[in-house]
């Protein structure tokens, strides 16, 4: 017997349809049907059929077997067999971020995939992996942001279950699990909620399709809707967190805000469960407001994603000056963002032509993961170039020191660590082709070209591109690849042994550099992260007559009375006596 919820409230009939027959559910308060159908038990597949209208999927569907238009299949949550021993907590203070995607990982591109490959992420040394979406999408390749099931697994990667092995042997090996979300609006293709009840409203719009109606007529059960998903991931997939995706396009005008709901629901989750659960949110609006605490007014999101952070740095080593890249560019933005990690809190953006961003006060650095890389820096470029594509090895490894000896959180994205050669393209598998050539088209006007056919830019369509973005694990053992790989696990180690570079309290550090030599040096209390972004050796002066050497990127450094000697594009980390 399972248990049917269906939010309906246009419908005077629902009924569950499936291999057997169909049975009728009840009407109920706030425009539900329920029911218990009895002949529907765990992996049966059944749909869902309002008035006399064709029968759908179930809006919350638990997996989706066939792919977005087929049936749904019940679930028991209640059966998997968790033997996760050694569960671990995540503590943002000391946490090291690593992004990854599940279809391009691995050379499966399936949740039992990746598993195969966490024993290097623990050999590096972070320990939690932040998974990109993984609810089910139209087609076998994507992103993962046009999903449409949120409460489903996407079926190619492994389903239910397979989303479960993976968390559970992350969970064996130490590591905690972010999952990614969307919740400010659905994929294009196989959106069928608009069928049940006014899930979205038109009186907003986001860049990629309709907004969710979350402070409108009937908006009770979608915030309902929004709210269940996440929790559904923290208690029936033991994640320890997740990634809210861009939620400066979530437009919701009540006075108590989905962001501020969910976080509360969370907070109540987690003492229920007695374990941590964390909130991360993507934003690009600069206010503090969405990671202020709730007893300071705010909406109670642990953390955010910082933008600032790494435009700051990409434009330092790339000298890149494009799109949102001519806000920045110097040493002193570098320097805002190492001490505040915005670097617009109120100030003129001339990308923006207006005012942007407020200061972030007293907030504790743990409330900031930035990145000299993610899967939106790297994709969003018309080739999909890695930071491996754009600098040397040398720059590379001055990128890696200053996001892991940052007063932040850092994250990586998946095969930085080794300088991974393979890019990460924008890739799409959709059935329609009225829509796949809308998207070829979109793509390719995005970066100048009146259209796909005069434009060089990969076709998102094509398998080639998503094949092409997949991970080439071999590269590891190449001499340059396995160098940056060991220096990524060095700085890791030092992160990790140093107590003066965690994450804790309001960020104390400090830039000290030369425009014209090209070195800056970040002060972190007795610790020193000496760089030399240019190509000739440089003197770079000490605050003590002591110092001793900690970490280095480079076969040369010398430290005399007062001065160190920094050889071309590499770091040298350093102790004052």
């Amino acid at each position: 017997m399972t248990h049917f919820r269906v939010w309906a409230p246009y419908a005077e009939r629902v009924r569950v349809v499936f291999e057997r027959g169909n049975e009728d559910l009840r009407a109920a308060v706030g425009g539900c049907f329920v029911g218990d159908v009895d002949p529907i038990k765990p992996g049966v597949d059944y749909k869902l059929a309002l008035d006399e209208g064709e029968p759908l999927p179930d809006p919350r569907s638990a997996f989706q077997p066939q792919g977005v238009d087929g049936p749904s299949r019940v679930v028991d949550h209640a059966a998997f067999a968790w033997t996760e021993t050694r569960r671990p907590e995540l503590d943002l203070a000391h946490a090291i971020l690593y992004e990854l995607h599940i279809g391009t990982f691995s050379p499966a591109g399936t949740f039992d995939g990746a598993i195969e490959r966490l024993d290097a992420l623990v050999a590096l040394g972070v320990d939690t992996v932040e998974v990109m979406p993984v609810a089910e999408f139209s087609g076998s390749r994507g992103w993962g942001y046009d999903g449409v099931f949120l409460y489903a697994p996407q079926s190619n990667y492994g389903g239910p279950d397979g989303f479960k092995r993976f968390v559970n042997a992350c969970h064996e090996k130490g590591l905690c699990v972010v999952l990614d979300v969307v919740y400010n609006h659905l994929g294009p293709s196989g959106n069928h909620l608009p069928a049940f009840g006014p899930y979205f409203t038109d009186r907003y719009k986001t860049p990629w399709g309709g907004a969710f109606n979350l402070d409108g007529p009937d908006s009770d059960a979608v915030r309902d809707f929004i709210c269940d998903n996440a929790l559904m991931w923290f208690r029936d997939y033991h994640v320890d967190g997740l990634r809210l995706d861009a939620v400066h396009a979530i437009v919701d005008t009540s006075a108590r805000p989905i962001l501020e709901e969910l976080a509360d629901r969370t907070l109540a989750l987690s003492n229920e469960l007695g374990r941590p659960l964390v909130l991360i949110a993507e934003s690009d609006l600069n206010d503090p407001r969405i990671i202020h605490p709730r007893s300071a007014g705010g909406f109670g999101i642990h953390a955010q994603w910082t933008d600032d952070f790494h435009h700051a740095l990409h434009a330092v080593l790339t000298d890149e000056r494009q799109g949102y890249y001519s806000d920045f560019g110097g040493f002193e933005p570098l320097a805002t963002a190492f001490a505040d990690a915005y670097v617009y809190s109120g100030q003129h953006s001339n990308y923006r032509r207006r005012v942007h961003g407020r200061p972030p006060g007293n907030l504790p650095s743990a409330s900031f993961v930035v990145f000299s890389q993610n899967h939106d820096q790297v994709g969003n470029r018309a080739h999909g170039e890695r930071t491996s594509a754009l600098l040397n090895a040398g720059l590379l490894e001055v990128a890696a020191a200053l996001v892991l000896t940052s007063p932040f959180v850092p994250l990586l994205f998946q095969g930085e660590e080794w300088g991974a050669s393979s890019p990460f393209l924008y890739f799409t598998d959709h059935s329609d082709e009225a829509l796949g050539r809308a998207v070829r088209e979109g793509r390719a006007r995005e970066f100048g070209s009146p259209d796909f056919r005069s434009s060089d830019v990969p076709d998102p369509q094509a398998r080639d591109t998503f094949e092409r973005s997949k991970l080439d694990w071999t590269e590891r053992d190449q001499p340059e690849h396995a160098r940056l790989l060991d220096w990524y696990k060095t700085l890791i180690r030092l992160r990790r042994s140093r107590p003066e570079l965690a994450a804790v309290g309001k960020a104390r550090a400090r830039l000290r550099w030369d425009d014209t030599q090209r070195w800056l040096v970040v002060e972190r209390d007795g610790l020193r992260i000496a760089c030399n972004l240019g190509n000739e050796t440089v003197e770079v002066p000490l605050e003590s007559k002591n110092a001793e050497v900690l970490a280095t990127s480079s076969d040369q450094s010398s430290i005399a009375a007062g001065s160190l000697m920094v050889a071309p594009e590499s770091v040298v980390i350093y102790g004052l006596g």
